[in-house]
């Protein structure tokens, strides 16, 4: 199983956007027909981040997100604009490269 799906509602829109594009995610504007302006970036294995405006749904509370990044000076724990905990990590076999 895998996710193929993953929203994030926030009244932040654009402080969230810089925030999860410096750490590397390509997020792209989008709207879906009559739907609201927000921004997706597919991830490597085909599933989808998407960044909401917290309008027609409610802002999306704690949440605890790890995402794995090609290379850094990792593991980080960091909060994004709106409180949530990201952790970063590295595949183990660039780790120790």
């Amino acid at each position: 199983m895998t996710i193929d799906l993953l929203v994030i509602h926030t009244n932040r829109l654009e402080e969230c956007r810089d925030f999860y594009a410096g750490l590397g995610l390509d997020l792209v504007p989008e709207r879906h027909g009559n739907g609201p302006d927000h921004y997706a970036a597919t991830l490597a294995d085909g599933g989808v981040l998407e960044l909401y405006p917290a309008t027609r749904r409610p802002e999306t509370g704690y949440l605890r997100l790890g995402l794995t990044v090609p290379t850094g000076d990792f593991p980080a724990t960091l909060t994004d604009p709106d409180g949530r905990t990201v952790v970063l990590s590295v595949p183990e076999s660039r780790s120790g490269e």
